[in-house]
């Protein structure tokens, strides 16, 4: 989980941020197969233990069909006196000597290689979840979740796939194809360059493809990151979508996305697809060559009737690894547009290490001051316009406004989860920025008006990552909410996994965040929106409750419902990122500004 002690809203700044496809980009083969490389580096020895099966596997299936040709001379050269069986089986013994020792070290190479890609992919998954909890959460304002966990499941799936059957592929097919041109030019150089010169159309038309298709897996592995968007977005809005009867548009969209999806993942494998029958052509081509030399110089005698049969094998040999190295080619490049988008998550820029940092609070008092704070989410737009404040140990800050006028934003910056442009924030005296995130998160409990419940039981969603919890502490939280009684009426009472068979309200499910609160006891509360989601009743419960909680602790509440504020010890008017006005309920009303005239507007409201 990351360091925030509950997860970062995927939305953009403030309320209403939208996700963004991630931007197109060149595709540079060499470095994301270079950077694969590197990042595989701790398995190399492993690594070359498999290519060097494999290897040996091919060098004895290549040595086969010289073996058969002295096979075949003896057969032939029997026929006319009588077959020497002594050196037929031989022979025989040899063969399957060096076919069953090709297929163990090929089988061999084949378990090594995906033991060794599953451990890195395994790891690739790791460090992108260890990244996630690195990264600012200017990232995610950015980019859609979908995006996201299509790198971790898409991307580091087809990496872990093609690496796992390429590089067996590749190394086998250039050392048998590298071994049978050898083989074939030692045993008769004529037929040979008649092979060579029938497949070398095909290479040449191989290689056109191959440079025609890595455009069309790299848009591809892009347009499933844009596609996963969609759908988690949508998904995740369906309610929305629904009661706004916006299924057209987004059907509309996902059309649009499918298609270009369709359009290039049909064009890539339209292309690999051609590879097989490309080739499968050009190794009958190769037979029909090598049949019509072959005749001809066996009928001058210049070569034996088992020259024939060995180089019929031969061919095949010599142009099956065309068609592999055509398909593992193929592959690695799939696998290059999928490492681009890995490597580009995993190269982000991450929050600022803080390792070397010697600043630490422990049991705050709670004095809190806000000195001349500047700050905007994009460069060039100022959110917070030099904003000071002093909050004093103990006290009940309230801060209100209209929509857009900051207030989330001062939480965010007073916990760290953006860096101010200029000024300063201290707690206790002490600045924020000397002291490390994981410490200033321990300082605060905290309430959001969105709630989040992991699948797990109701109590572990209470104590969340707090160690040493009774079961009375939990308890004592949940009866000071009011949501104690509704537990026990679930099946296994506090043992209840909450997944989505739970039918919780949005006010129950608040309920628990906010008894998860209580537990953390910790010396500083924001309350965001807290109480937003329950009933009138349940919230006049909430506050008592929440009264007692915030006794002897410093507390911002962000609240609409200006009435649920009126004992704050402080309020801040905001406005345009701007303190307006400060100062208790009575003294604010009594000015007959801008907090007088939104708190009337309420009531006039409700009338």
């Amino acid at each position: 989980m990351s360091d925030t002690k509950y997860p970062a809203r995927r939305n953009g700044p403030g309320r209403g941020g939208h996700g963004m496809a991630v931007a197109e980009k060149p595709k540079n083969f060499k470095k994301s197969i270079s950077q694969l490389i590197t990042y595989c580096k701790k398995y190399f020895a492993i690594i070359i233990i498999a290519v060097i099966l494999a290897v040996a596997g091919s060098v004895l299936n290549i040595i086969g069909p010289d073996k058969l040709s002295d096979m075949t001379n003896i057969i032939t050269d029997g026929l006319m006196t009588s077959i020497d069986l002594d050196a037929f089986v031989k022979i025989a013994v040899l063969l399957a000597v060096l076919y069953g020792g090709g297929f163990l070290f090929n089988f061999i190479q084949g378990i090594v290689m995906a033991t060794v890609t599953q451990k890195i992919t395994k790891k690739m998954r790791t460090d992108i979840s260890e990244k996630i909890n690195r990264l600012p959460l200017r990232y995610f304002d950015q980019t859609t979740t979908g995006d996201v966990l299509s790198r971790i499941t898409n991307d580091v799936d087809t990496i872990g796939q093609t690496l796992n059957q390429s590089i067996g592929m590749l190394v086998t097919s250039v050392t048998m194809f590298v071994g049978t041109l050898f083989m074939m030019l030692y045993t008769n150089w004529i037929m040979a360059l008649s092979g060579i010169a029938a497949t070398f159309i095909g290479f040449m038309m191989m290689m056109f493809i191959i440079s025609r298709s890595q455009k069309y897996f790299t848009k591809q592995q892009r347009e499933l990151g844009r596609l996963n968007g969609h759908i988690e977005e949508t998904y995740s809005g369906h309610n929305v979508v629904k009661a706004y009867n916006g299924e057209k548009a987004a059907i509309e969209e996902f059309k649009e996305i499918n298609n270009s999806l369709y359009n290039c993942a049909w064009k890539s494998q339209y292309m690999s697809g051609i590879m097989q029958p490309l080739m499968g052509f050009i190794g009958n081509f190769g037979y029909v060559v090598v049949c019509i030399v072959g005749a001809a110089l066996a009928i001058n005698g210049k070569i034996e009737f088992g020259t024939i049969v060995a180089f019929m094998l031969y061919i095949r040999l010599f142009t099956q690894p065309l068609s592999q190295m055509a398909q593992a080619a193929t592959s690695l490049q799939s696998t290059a547009a999928a490492s681009e988008r890995v490597f580009e998550f995993l190269g982000e820029e991450e929050l600022s290490d803080e390792r070397k940092k010697t600043g630490s609070l422990s049991g705050a008092k709670g004095d809190i001051e806000f000195r001349n704070v500047r700050f905007g989410y994009t460069e060039g737009k100022t959110i917070i316009n030099d904003f000071s404040a002093k909050a004093k140990a103990g006290q009940k800050i309230a801060i209100v406004g209209p929509t857009g006028a900051g207030k989330t934003t001062i939480v965010n910056l007073l916990m760290r989860f953006y860096e101010i442009n200029s000024g300063e924030i201290l707690i206790d005296g002490t600045p924020v920025s000397t002291l490390t995130r994981e410490n200033i998160h321990d300082l605060f409990g905290m309430v959001l008006q969105d709630t989040w419940l992991f699948e797990g039981t109701v109590r572990e969603n209470i104590v969340y990552s707090k160690q040493n919890v009774t079961d009375e502490q939990v308890e004592a939280a949940c009866r000071s909410v009011g949501i104690h009684s509704f537990i026990k009426t679930l099946p296994d009472g506090y043992n209840t996994v909450l997944n989505d068979k739970a039918n919780l309200s949005a006010g129950q499910k608040q309920l628990i965040t906010i008894a998860r609160a209580m537990i953390e006891n910790a010396p500083m509360l924001i309350l965001d929106e807290a109480t937003s989601s329950v009933d009138t009743r349940t919230e006049i419960l909430i506050q008592k409750a929440m009264d007692t909680l915030m006794n002897g602790r410093t507390s911002f509440v962000i609240a609409h419902r200006l009435s649920t504020i009126r004992n704050a010890d402080l309020i801040l008017v905001m406005k345009d990122g701007d303190v307006i006005e400060s100062g208790n309920h009575e003294e604010l009303m009594q000015r007959q500004g801008f907090y007088a005239n939104l708190y009337n507007s309420q009531f006039e409201q409700v009338s």
